[in-house]
């Protein structure tokens, strides 16, 4: 049974604006621990779901999916935004 996890992605730190971040993804949880390939020494897994990353207008919509296709989420509720006003002349203060 695929276990997912559905959220909201937060505004990255490096954007001004706030593209991307009114939709909710569905990712799914790893299935297994990743160990180092012996040749190259990079991390990896034979779970090929954790390169599955699904896009949905509402959370309604991505349980929906997860329900159709018999996955088990957990929502993980939108973060709180808050704004940060100040002034220019703040800075010298």
């Amino acid at each position: 049974m695929a276990h997912a996890r559905i959220y909201q992605r937060p505004k990255s730190s490096m954007q001004s604006g706030r593209a991307g971040t009114q939709n909710w993804v569905l990712e799914f949880e790893p299935a297994e621990a990743k160990k180092p390939d012996p040749l190259t020494g990079w991390a990896g897994s034979g779970d090929t779901r954790e390169q599955v990353r699904l896009s949905f207008a509402t959370v309604e919509e991505a349980k929906a999916y997860a329900d159709k296709n018999g996955i088990t989420t957990t929502v993980i509720p939108a973060p709180v935004q808050t704004l940060k006003l100040q002034t220019y002349a703040d800075n010298f203060r």
